[in-house]
């Protein structure tokens, strides 16, 4: 939304779609000129009426909202139908690996969750894809990296041991991780959105970044002052921290790591600069963010 209202040139008007207009942060968009209308994914009218008269919508789900794949599933595929039914241009969908390409069910090296996932919110996004394609909608595949916030917001920053030093605990071995800031996947849509539909049937991947853990902890270390040195936890380690989610984020991390030149891959820093020239690298969200970063 911030993305196209920064850009009254840009030729697009901003219409947010939300399950409670009187939410603190409607309000907010509404008051910096967006339209405001609800819709709730588990009521396919009112996503019909919230796509009426459209150029395209940027599709996304929230699996943590519930953590169930049957419902993200069932929400993807509101979405796909509202968007066919409103004869949407352009959308842009959300979408991420179906790691059960890359680790089949029967691959024991990394737990199966579910009963018939890997990493599931993964996995659900990828099978969401073949949604969108059946209702004929006119998609671009957009995948995003790994959220920087996720220091801030998630409890995956460096931490503070007894005796005062600071450690990167991340099941990554020397893996390169794919890394954006959540503000930049904005701007990457927006500009998807710009180039019209030439990248219609496209797989996007956007990073701000590609760093192994040693190198984010340097960073971590320049901009904090303080010393801090990475530590590779081995993902079954990960994977039994007890927190909701620990399965599937230490799967995930797994895949990241052992399938990196894939991720990597997909997820091109030149591509991405070229739809979002304002992208942001590493060191330039750190500093911008370095007071925000809990360390304990």
């Amino acid at each position: 939304m911030r993305a196209i209202l920064n850009d009254p040139a840009g030729g697009f008007t901003a219409r947010a779609i939300t399950r409670d207009s009187n939410s603190d942060k409607a309000r907010e968009l509404k008051d910096i000129g967006a339209e405001v209308v609800e819709a709730d994914l588990h009521d396919a009218p009112s996503v019909e009426r919230a796509f009426d008269g459209a150029y395209g919508a940027y599709c996304v789900t929230f699996f943590w909202a519930h953590m169930s794949p049957e419902k993200e599933l069932a929400e993807a595929t509101k979405l796909a139908n509202g968007a066919k039914h409103a004869g949407l241009k352009h959308v842009i969908w959300s979408t991420l690996e179906d790691t059960r390409k890359s680790i089949p069910l029967s691959d024991s090296r990394m737990p199966t969750l579910l009963g018939k996932y890997k990493v599931p919110h993964f996995d659900v996004k990828g099978e969401a894809d073949a949604v969108f394609a059946a209702a004929g909608v006119p998609t671009s595949y957009m995948l995003a990296s790994f959220y920087w916030e996720n220091f801030i917001s998630f409890g995956q920053g460096p931490k503070q041991s007894e005796d005062g030093s600071l450690t990167l605990s991340l099941p990554m071995r020397q893996t390169k991780l794919a890394g954006i800031a959540a503000e930049d996947i904005g701007k990457c849509a927006y500009g998807i959105f710009k180039k019209g539909t030439s990248l219609v049937g496209r797989r996007i991947g956007v990073a701000g970044d590609q760093l192994t853990g040693d190198e984010m902890a340097e960073k971590f270390a320049k901009v904090l002052g303080r010393s801090v040195r990475y530590s590779a936890v081995p993902f079954d380690v990960y994977r039994s921290l007890g927190f909701p989610g620990a399965d599937e984020m230490g799967n995930m991390y797994q895949f990241y790591a052992e399938f990196g030149e894939e991720v990597g891959g997909t997820r091109d820093v030149a591509v991405s600069r070229e739809l979002n020239p304002e992208l942001q690298n590493f060191d330039t969200w750190l500093e911008r963010n370095k007071d925000n970063i809990p360390l304990g």
